[in-house]
């Protein structure tokens, strides 16, 4: 599946995933991205998440949620600014981190926190240049040299 595949290479890129939960950071992260690009029937949260570009759709969800100075603080190349996992519950659909909980074998208050930890690492060490790269998530995670 998508998300497993995408775990593997953000956990590759977080230095093979620092957090709790099964599988650590990556996993997490992987899940959530594969859930909101469709992989996994997340519905609604998929279609609202922008399909063939997760991540740009999961930054643009923060932002709608009222996240955006902290999104940009990971996009830019500035210090990132933290989000806690109550500010990621109410900014993702709960069908969405419902999700992610269940592929991961975590509460979706774990799923929270995990993500709320490890999204600002992943998202500054996929903008170096500070801006939204192009291209598949995958493509832009083995241009990071992974």
């Amino acid at each position: 599946m998508a998300g497993s595949d995408l775990g593997g290479l953000l956990g590759s890129l977080l230095g093979g995933g620092q957090s709790g939960g099964q599988g650590g950071a990556g996993n997490i992260l992987g899940a959530l991205l594969g859930a909101l690009s469709g992989g996994g029937g997340a519905g609604g949260g998929a279609s609202a998440a922008g399909g063939s570009d997760p991540l740009g759709g999961l930054l643009d969800m923060l932002t709608k949620s009222g996240l955006a100075d902290q999104a940009q603080s990971w996009i830019g190349t500035g210090q990132n600014q933290p989000v806690s996992g109550g500010q990621i519950a109410e900014a993702l659909p709960s069908e969405t981190l419902d999700e992610v909980a269940q592929q991961t074998g975590v509460t979706p208050q774990q799923a929270a926190d995990e993500i709320a930890q490890s999204l600002p690492q992943a998202v500054d060490k996929l903008t170096p240049n500070g801006q939204l790269p192009s291209g598949s998530l995958e493509d832009i995670i083995r241009q990071q040299g992974m």
